[in-house]
Order: C-alpha cells, then structure tokens, then sequence
C-alpha cells in the first residue's frame, strides 16, 4: 500500500479540537458517523450491555492520534487511548527523530497463536508422545473442522508439537501443543474451540485425561520486531550534545538489560504505547501485556523488551522484539464503532501490520522516556502535560483551564494547591 499522505502534521497540538478533528477526518476520509463516534464514545449504552456483565454505565477515555510515523516507507497517524498526559507527545516526537535516520523498518512472523492440552494419568510417556506424532495430521484436520472462514482465508491449525513434565506434584504430564494460524483476528476463540473439539480424540488415542485446554498468551510463534535509527545530530538539545545524549541513552539500557527493577518501568514505558494503540483499535492489551512480559523473561531473567546500540558512523540505533498477538477482525472491533475509525485512521490491511505499527509504536515510546531520563528528567516534560489535568481537578473552569495551566508552568508551582489557590482567585474576580 502506498500513500502520498505524511504524518508530519506540525504543531497538531496548538490546533483546536476542531480543528486536529478536521486534519484527522481528511487523513482517513472519515464519515460524518466517524466523527459522532470520536465525540460521542462509539458505545452505546445499550451496546455496553451486550458486552460484559451487570452493566450500569460506561468508561471514556481521552482518544488522540500521535504523528510522524514512518514505518517500512508508509505515513501513519497513530491512534491512541490513554489517560495518561505526555505519552501522546512524546511518542510522536520520538518518531519525529526516528524520522530524520529514514524511519522505521518492521516486520513480523505469521500469526500463529499456541493452544495447549494438558494430559494427565499418563501410563506411558514416551509412547504417549509417539502416539501424538504418529497422529499429528489426523490431530490438525480434526482441528480444523471447527475453523469455518478461517480455515477459508488460508488459516487453521498447521502444526502439534509435545512437552514433557517429569516427576511433578501430580505426577507426568504432557502438553501438546496446537500451533494455529489465526489470520487477521487475534484467534483466542478459534483456537478455544479447536482445542475442546480435539481434545476427546487426543484422550482417545493416548488413553490418558485431558484437564486444561486453552490459549496461550505468550504468542512466541506470533512476534513483531522494528528497527530504526536516529542520527547524533537529531539528539542534541540545550542540556547535552547529541553524542552525550546518546552516551546516555545506552547507559540507560543497559541499565534496563542487567536489573529487573529497572527493566520492570523501561517495559512499562514501552506499552504505555502498544497498550494505547491497541485499547484504541479494541484489542486484547491485557494478552499482550502478559506475553510481553513473559516474553521479557525467556532466558530465566526479566530484561529489556528492547535493545540499543551506537552504530559505525556514530549514530543511534534502535531494536524491539516481542509477542504481538493483535487482530483487525472480531472481538471488540467488530461491536465498537470507535475501534473501527482507529482501524480507519490507522489504515492498516492486515494483522501482520497492525503488530509491526505497533512494535514501532513501542520502540518509539521507549526512545523518548530513555532520552528525557537522559537529558532533563522525566518530570520536567510530564508535570508540564499535568498541569491542565491538575487545574481540571482544582475545579477551574473549561475557559480558564489553560490560562491557569500556563501561570504554574511559568511559576514552575505545578502542584494542585496552587491551583487551587488560583481557582479561588479567578472566582474572587467574577
């Protein structure tokens, strides 16, 4: 897919609301229905409660769109859910700086998400596992009898692969594996039901009990990775020269590489941005969270999502790899209009891509923490974002909220007492 469109909209926070809605409509043709989802939420009250149990209302959050994006030489506006202020900003700015080293280059497996089956009462464990191999296509083709339009897209299960427990609590087990290949949904259903529709033939043949049959979330057959780099030149800033920048920023992640603690908030940066994205798009961020994680400790040592490194000619570079179990189709996209006008700003034409936007989208959020943490501190650009929200809590009215904002950035007083104190002296006034 190719656009002639560039997501480097300067200045897009200096727009009205209006306005930002007027660029955002243009970008993605959005339809007037579009625009009434954007204000209204997308969710209807009686939608809600089609969705999840003793439903008494429903929860908004902000819905923004983060520029700049150049991923595999294609423009993207980013749309974004989150609560949280400078994440928006800081994330399109990092993608800024990415921009100017020729943005991001990404990619991603096939969509194979992993069922397991837990066996028990096993009598023979070798010849158990012997079985399940003598049996593997007979396993997959009565697997994907329930596959139905799956199945038609060129999807289904491909593959039964075995693990073996010695000597546990309750004795050997055995988890067979079905590797299955969800297309464009995330394929938390489809490989659910395939599971519970193999399992009776699995026992059949091997004679022992099926306990648990269920999704995985860690995806690891379902990974997306991005790469970028940022020249020196784009680093500087009045703090420090862009090779200093730099010498930070990687003195930060190996810092996040060699301590739990630290990778611990370094990954959380990270899926401050997938997480958005996806929340934004009506995916499952708790799945993902949980096998980024999971992920994050594979070698037996919780580390860093992410890598960095000083290439050849002195510049930064970039690298992230981790689980992205992502869909376009089913689940909350298809109920939510909201996450249908994400997928609609975002443009993406299959899962594949909505992974790779989305580990870019991470990485970049990655590089603007590290490089704040590197530079002016994370306090400085963040307390700025919550000036506004700390003048909303104060009680400030709609028209005052930004004037009072200003005065305590100015006054470098970002703290709700005084905005309280300049609430009540903008009331004295009236």
């Amino acid at each position: 897919m190719t656009r002639e469109r560039r997501s480097t909209i300067s200045g897009l926070y200096k727009r009205s609301l209006a306005e930002r809605q007027a660029i955002t409509r243009d970008w993605a043709d959005l339809s007037a229905k579009d625009l009434q989802s954007l204000e209204e939420g997308g969710l209807a009250l009686h939608e809600a409660d089609m969705m999840i149990e003793n439903v008494i209302g429903r929860y908004s959050l902000p819905f923004g769109v983060a520029t700049n994006f150049l991923i595999n030489d294609i423009d993207y506006l980013i749309p974004m859910v989150i609560e949280e202020p400078s994440v928006v900003a800081a994330c399109s700015f990092a993608a800024k700086l990415f921009r100017a080293g020729g943005g991001f280059q990404a990619s991603s497996d096939d969509p194979l998400m992993t069922g397991q089956i837990q066996l028990l009462d096993i009598k023979d464990r070798d010849r158990v596992v012997q079985i399940i191999e003598q049996h593997k296509a007979e396993i997959i083709d009565k697997a994907n009898e329930t596959a139905g339009s799956i199945k038609g897209r060129g999807g289904g299960a491909v593959d039964v692969r075995t693990r073996v427990f010695e000597n546990t609590s309750i004795g050997e087990m055995i988890v067979v594996h079905l590797l299955y290949d969800a297309r464009d949904a995330m394929g938390a259903n489809a490989v659910n039901t395939a599971l519970e529709h193999v399992s009776p033939f699995i026992e059949k043949i091997t004679g022992s009990r099926a306990n648990l049959r269920i999704l995985s979330n860690l995806s690891d057959n379902r990974r997306a990775w991005a790469e970028g780099s940022i020249p020196a030149s784009a680093l500087g800033n009045k703090y420090a020269s862009g090779p200093e920048v730099i010498d930070g920023i990687l003195e930060a992640a190996l810092f996040a590489e060699l301590d739990p603690y630290r990778a611990a908030t370094h990954n959380k940066g990270i899926m401050n941005g997938i997480d958005a994205l996806l929340i934004a798009t009506g995916n499952d961020w708790r799945a993902v969270e949980a096998g980024a994680h999971a992920y994050a400790a594979r070698d037996g040592r919780y580390s860093s999502l992410s890598r960095w490194w000083k290439d050849g000619g002195g510049d930064l570079r970039g690298r992230i790899e981790l689980p992205l179990a992502v869909g376009i189709v089913g689940g909350a996209t298809r109920v939510h209009r909201l996450a249908q006008t994400a997928l609609k700003i975002l443009g993406v034409q299959s899962a594949r891509q909505l992974a790779e936007v989305a580990a870019a989208v991470g990485l970049a959020q990655n590089l603007a923490a590290m490089r704040a943490l590197a530079t002016d501190g994370i306090q400085s650009g963040h307390m700025r974002m919550h000036a506004r929200q700390l003048a909303i809590a104060a009680g400030a009215h709609t028209e005052d909220v930004v004037a009072i904002a200003k005065q305590m950035k100015e006054e470098g007083e970002i703290r709700l007492e005084r905005a309280r104190e300049l609430v009540k002296q903008r009331k004295s006034r009236t």
